[in-house]
């Protein structure tokens, strides 16, 4: 765990600032990121055969999430717009948990990590299953969204222990 001396996103006034990263080296960059979206039964068995009035939400859930990944700088007001090479969503049906598991990969070659574009997109796909399955669901729950793994920058590779 960092304490608060190792955050980079202040200045020496103690105030939000966007870091500079011009002096890092450019390196490929590649970050994980998971999500979980729990339903009923009723919701998961239309899920997997298409029969929700909005259309097909795994292809809607895996479109949105790239986009949002494209537009986290925008929503998120400290990440650098960076020039992605990569975005990939994988959403599974899991029978045992009644769920919708996303997980997302992003990658780049910059001075900066993916995390947050990683994070974002499992999110936003995370997102657009509750908006695509509300009109039949109203209590449904996403849980569990989480860095899995990134590897590249000055920081070292990081994978996470245990996966949801």
């Amino acid at each position: 765990m960092q304490n608060g001396n190792d955050f980079t996103h202040f200045n020496g006034q103690g105030r939000a600032r966007m870091v500079d990263v011009q002096e890092k080296p450019v390196s490929c960059r590649r970050a994980s990121a998971a999500a979980r979206v729990l339903v009923s039964r009723e919701t998961f068995d239309r899920i997997a055969t298409g029969g929700t009035k909005k259309g097909d939400v795994l292809t809607v859930a895996q479109i949105a999430g790239v986009m949002g990944a494209k537009h986290t700088p925008d929503l998120i007001p400290m990440c650098h717009p960076i020039p992605l090479t990569g975005i990939d969503l994988a959403l599974n049906l899991n029978e045992e948990t009644c769920s919708v598991d996303i997980r997302a990969t992003v990658s780049c070659s910059g001075r900066t990590g993916v995390e947050m574009e990683a994070l974002t997109a499992a999110a936003t796909a995370a997102l657009t299953v509750y908006d695509m399955c509300k009109a039949v669901q109203k209590d449904i729950v996403i849980t569990d969204i989480m860095l899995l793994e990134k590897s590249g920058g000055v920081h070292g590779d990081y994978i996470r222990e245990e996966e949801p």
